[in-house]
């Protein structure tokens, strides 16, 4: 079975704003709404499962009473204190409702990418059920500079070997569970995404290709940005 997973636990401190980003209007919608819809209507999906702070547990499910109305494969509960108990909490879920197998695929997205195309859902679950695990990317398209002490350059890493990432990222789910499980607290401490504990325990993680496109809405820059998209689509 494969599931879509929302991610929805920013409070958006970078946008400058008391309501969190993902509930910005864009267009004519919350920007989670536009991403659950991209959701809902990709068929491999067994279930969405939407992911957000405890206090907003319940102004979610009335956003999407209102612009989605009754979806019985859409469900909306509460997120971790961190990305990956969040995505922890949707394994859960799942192993409690549903089980869980070796062959559960979990498609793990940023709620505030609603550009997201049915092109890198299909994508992802290929790669997922293929090989374990893969992660949306582009190439980079500007050079990468790193600095150990945040004033000089320590390195200019080769471009051609260079990507940028995106999500979703996709996960056979009981695999991802063992390998979270297995770490110590100051290795999770040091993650910043799910597939970076596969890397820590020496899995490959398959390269999806993404989209210019399929931005994340962060700064009040990239809210300009996407109404222009959505103005384009309309």
């Amino acid at each position: 079975m494969v599931y879509g997973i929302i991610l929805a636990g920013g409070i958006g401190r970078r946008m400058g704003n008391d309501k969190p980003k993902q509930f910005l209007m864009v267009g004519e919608k919350p920007i989670i709404i536009h991403t659950i819809e991209k959701f809902c209507v990709f068929p491999d999906f067994q279930k969405v499962i939407v992911l957000c702070p405890e206090q907003w547990v319940a102004y979610t499910k009335s956003l999407v009473k209102k612009y989605i109305g009754n979806n019985d494969k859409l469900v909306v509960i509460e997120g971790g204190a961190t990305r990956n108990e969040t995505i922890m909490n949707s394994i859960r879920y799942i192993e409690e409702t549903d089980g869980m197998d070796e062959d559960t695929i979990i498609v793990t997205h940023d709620s505030v990418r609603p550009f997201v195309t049915h092109r890198i859902l299909r994508d992802n679950v290929e790669a997922a059920l293929k090989y374990g695990a893969c992660d949306t990317v582009i190439p980079a398209t500007d050079t990468i500079i790193t600095s150990e002490d945040g004033k000089t350059v320590s390195e200019i890493p080769n471009r051609s070997h260079m990507y940028q990432g995106q999500t979703p990222q996709t996960f056979q789910a009981a695999k991802l569970k063992a390998y979270y499980e297995s770490l110590t607290d100051a290795e999770k401490d040091i993650l910043t995404d799910a597939a970076k504990i596969f890397v820590m325990k020496g899995e490959p993680v398959y390269l999806v290709n993404g989209e210019v496109f399929n931005i994340k809405i962060t700064y009040p820059y990239d809210l300009r940005v996407a109404e222009a998209l959505i103005a384009e689509k309309n």
